[in-house]
Parts: structure tokens; sequence; C-alpha cells
């Protein structure tokens, strides 16, 4: 067996829950041993947390900048190897970037950076440098999504001729009625979070899902985006029509103020001979549809609970299982760090990630010309 990879983490420290679920995950096959970071910007809480983690406080550093230059000093048996990037969408660029130009591998949280042009820079690093580079859509990585995956490649619905995705949140709608709270949340700051909010933090894992489950490419979008107030100027809900390579045709529905919903994201794939349907808030179900015949639930029981802690707090709408889904992503990348054989759409990579900010542009763009078609690169 392969020595663990040594991983260093940027973020997501405190009660962060992407840190809960990134430093869970990593632990869930045995691949990564977490050996240092930068968890915070507070130096004392930074060191305080990573002891309470069981990490050394001369592996705690002040920034990303810091960590690069004294790991490069350590023997390279010792060394951090790949680094999960768990931080504000604002810094994922920078601290990918000076990870990628000095040899380490990266595990970085979507959206990959706030602009395409800093994507694709992103994507020539990685190209020349060799290194392996995931990008966490979570929901890729769930037992029942890649079975199907799977279904969709054997033809079990037939050919695809319409898709449907609806991600629905609520946690926005207490926020953004009050001009105060609304300007101290960071995901609602273009400095911090980019161009968009609700397209650019779900939106894109409805248009990533769509992707890799049907094996087709969003070639074009129209996009209705809600923004409430004049004062706002990040998307909170949107609509986007969406046509692939081939012809299908399908629709995007993402909203942060649909009242009462926690983490309603739910797929819906149609071909000539059948459907399925999946809810992440109940993911180990699929719903597969024939024509003229009763509806068959489908339920996995593949999930490994035994390295769930009593921390590991999840908020609503977040199963168990998300655990799994995240550690199946992170065992995928560590096999590929490893030069091990694996499976094409084991782990989302640079290309996804890259794919993904063309959408958001595109998205916003259609909506700031009148809602008109934008193509997106699809090369």
């Amino acid at each position: 067996m392969a020595e663990k990879i040594r991983l260093g983490i940027l973020g997501g420290g405190g009660n962060s829950l992407v840190g809960i679920l990134h430093r869970i995950a990593a632990s869930m096959h045995n691949k990564y041993d977490i050996v240092g970071g930068v968890f915070s910007r507070d130096m004392n809480s930074n060191v305080e947390f990573a002891n309470n983690i069981g990490i050394s406080s001369d592996r705690v550093y002040e920034n990303c900048d810091s960590m690069i230059e004294k790991e490069l000093g350590l023997p390279s048996d010792k060394r951090i190897q790949a680094v999960a990037i768990l931080t504000p969408n604002f810094l994922h660029y920078s601290m990918a970037k000076s990870l990628l130009e000095n040899g380490f591998h990266v595990i970085c949280e979507k959206p990959l950076t706030t602009t395409y042009q800093q994507a694709k820079e992103l994507r020539s690093l990685v190209k020349e440098s060799g290194l392996v580079f995931a990008v966490t859509y979570t929901y890729t990585g769930y037992p029942t999504i890649r079975k199907i995956r799977e279904m969709i490649l054997n033809g079990d619905i037939g050919e695809v001729q319409k898709v449907d995705a609806q991600y629905y949140q609520g946690w926005i709608n207490p926020i953004i009625h009050q001009s105060d709270t609304r300007m101290d949340t960071w995901r609602l700051d273009p400095e911090k979070s980019g161009i968009s909010c609700c397209i650019g933090d779900i939106g894109t894992h409805a248009f990533d899902m769509l992707e890799y489950l049907t094996h087709l490419k969003i070639d074009k979008v129209l996009a209705d985006l809600n923004y409430l107030y004049d004062d706002n100027k990040m998307d909170i809900d949107g609509s986007i029509l969406i046509r692939c390579t081939n012809g299908v045709k399908g629709i995007i529905r993402a909203s942060q103020i649909a009242t009462g919903e926690n983490n309603s994201f739910v797929i819906m794939i149609y071909g000539k001979k059948g459907g399925i349907k999946w809810e992440q808030e109940n993911p180990r179900v699929l719903h597969y549809m024939l024509e003229g015949e009763e509806v068959q639930i489908i339920e996995s029981d593949k999930i490994n609970t035994d390295l769930l802690s009593d921390d590991a707090v999840l908020p609503p709408g977040h199963p168990d299982e998300i655990f799994d889904a995240m550690a199946n992503i992170y065992n995928g990348a560590a096999k590929a760090i490893n030069k091990e054989d694996y499976n094409e759409g084991e782990f989302p990579t640079i290309i996804d990630g890259v794919r993904g900010m063309n959408f958001i542009e595109s998205v916003v763009k259609s909506h700031n010309k009148g809602n008109v078609w934008i193509s997106l690169d699809n090369n």
C-alpha cells in the first residue's frame, strides 16, 4: 500500500462546514494525512485550531506564501504533497497559481476562480506541470449519482432528450431584505465572491452535474437572473434555458431565496425509453421510470459511516452521505497523485472547473445583454 499523501489545508478552520467535510472525507479511504496548513487569519486561533485536530504548531503557517516557502525547505519525503483550498472564492486563483508553480497538487473548492480568464490560466499551468488538480463538485461523488451516470451511458433510458436541474436554498432570504446584513455577507460582495452569488455557488453544481451524468456538453444559455434590490449587485435567484451540442434542451433553476428550502438539489433526465429522477436530500434513492411501466425506486446501501465524528454536525438538507460523496472525490484524486489506475469521472478535474467558470460568466452576460442566447466555449 502506498504511503499516505501528506495534505495541507488552506481555510476551513473553526466550525466551518466545508472544513469539517473535507477533513473527514480526506480520512475515509485512509489515503491522506493532514500535516499542516493555514486555518484562520488570526495566528493564535490558527495554532489553537490546528493543535485541536492534532497538527504540530511548527506546521501551522501565517499564509499560503509562508507555507509554500517553509514546506519547500523540508526534505521531499516530509513536505506537503497536496493542498486543499477551502477559502472564499477570491483567494482561489492566487493560492492555486502559487501552489502549482511550486510543485504541489491541488484540491480546490468551487467555483474554481472568480473569472474565466483566471481559470484558463490555471488550466495552462496544470497542463504544463502535469500536477493533479481536483475541483470539489461534491455531489458527483455520491454512489447513486455514479450509478445514474453508468445507467445513462449504458442506454437504460435511451437517447437523452430533456434535462432539468433545480437547486433551491432559502438561506439568503432572511439576509437579503436588510441592507446592513446583505452588505456584510461575503457571498454578496463581488470583490470576494466574483460576479455571481447564486449561480456561482449552486447553479454551477447543476451545470456540472448535468454534463457529468449525460456526457453532453452544454452549448448555449439564456438566463434571467433576480437581484431583488437595486443596491444588491449579486444574483440570488435565476432561471437558465440551456441547449446542448447535440440539440438536447433543458433548464437549470437555482435560487437562494426559496423560502423554507434547505438544500433541495433535484436532477431529472429523460430519454426516449425512460427517465431518472434524483434528490440530493435523499441521495441513496433514484426513481427510474420506463414508458408504460410502474416507477422503480432503487436504493443504494453504499455508505461508509465508520469515520464520521460526533462533531460532524451538518445543516439541514445535507445528509450524512455527503461525507461519502466527498471521500470518493478525494479517493479518486489520491489514485491520480499516486499514479494508480482510475476511471474517468472519479473526480472533477481542472477542465470541469474551467467549464464552470465559462458557464457562470456566460449566464451573467446573457442576463445583462437582455436575456439573449450566449454560446459557451467547447474547446
